[in-house]
């Protein structure tokens, strides 16, 4: 099968197109044409060697984790039924063109859903479903989320408005933000401007009652100052190099409840549920995967580049 490794740990150059066995499915499992690679901005990071205590990747190693595509074999075990299915799945290792998965993790892809959205939603989809079910956004809640025209973050954004909630994006530059707003975010907030707590602060009418931070860092850490006594806070991206570190002592004196990565590892019938969910909401038209770009598989190390790059409006994906 057709794949691409990362050979060592460093830049997108380390992503090399190789040919590997093609895998065979065991007992319980099914075997996967893959049609379209979801990519991750946390993916540039493990290739570079951070986060090994989170992501235990040793090269060589096949990246990636979200597919999309159709079932062209089955293990022992595992009903005919499944044959021929359009399919959706977290495979550890998916920039390739085939892939094993367990068939209980599997999820069916509506006829009315193509397969690049599918794919697009497998993570992202699930984590942005997972984390404002996690938060208990509802109506009249006042949601800042920032990395809001990101991946998840343009997803959370649809998500959290149609909980009827009041939704403020905070991004960088004005064609990012421009998306968040056509996404139905009530009030946007350029990071990049000294002001920018400020100008939130007055955007969210005060305060936020449930904060989703998808970037992390020295933003992260400022945003918690934005919360409201008794809001909620999920600390679950880190594209800024770290995870936010957040003052807890404060955070417990004020009722604020925090959240982080760990709290988004969902077990198997709930990433199920997740992407299910996920997909209903595309075919009835509430939720659009934002997809800014769409390279082919060997063009892994310059889909990569361009993510790290963030430049890209969406997400990158690799299609086979």
């Amino acid at each position: 099968m057709r794949a691409v490794q990362a050979m060592e740990y460093g830049g997108p150059e380390v992503l090399t197109a190789v040919t590997l066995p093609d895998p065979v499915p065991g007992p319980g499992e099914v075997l996967i044409d893959v049609a379209h690679v979801d990519t991750l901005f946390v993916e540039t990071q493990v290739r570079t060697g951070w986060g090994r205590e989170y992501f235990p990747e040793t090269p060589p190693y096949v990246p990636g984790g979200g597919v999309s595509g159709v079932v062209a074999g089955l293990g022992p075990g595992v009903p005919e039924e499944w044959l021929g299915r359009r399919v959706a799945t977290y495979v550890r290792g998916s920039y390739a063109s085939r892939a094993v998965a367990a068939a209980s993790a599997l999820t069916v892809v509506p006829d009315a859903l193509a397969l690049l959205p599918a794919a697009a939603l497998v993570h992202d989809g699930v984590t942005a479903a997972g984390l404002l079910e996690l938060t208990a956004v509802a109506p009249g809640d006042r949601v800042l989320i920032l990395g809001s025209s990101g991946g998840m973050g343009t997803l959370m954004v649809q998500l959290a408005r149609s909980r009827g909630a009041l939704v403020v994006g905070a991004a960088r530059g004005a064609e990012k933000l421009a998306l968040v707003e056509g996404l139905g975010a009530d009030a946007t907030v350029d990071v990049s401007a000294a002001d920018w707590p400020e100008r939130a602060r007055t955007a969210l009418g005060g305060a936020a009652d449930v904060i989703l931070d998808g970037v992390g860092g020295r933003l992260g850490a400022t945003a918690l100052t934005l919360a409201a006594d008794g809001g909620r806070f999920s600390a679950h991206g880190a594209p800024s190099g770290t995870f936010a570190t957040l003052d807890t002592e404060e955070a417990s004196r004020r009722g604020i409840k925090l959240f982080g990565i760990a709290d988004v590892q969902f077990p198997t019938a709930e990433l199920r549920r997740l992407t299910s969910y996920a997909f209903e909401e595309a075919v009835a038209g509430r939720l659009q995967a934002v997809i800014g770009e769409v390279l082919g598989l060997e063009q892994a190390a310059a889909a990569h580049a361009v993510i790290e790059g963030r430049e890209v409006v969406g997400k990158v994906m690799l299609t086979v």
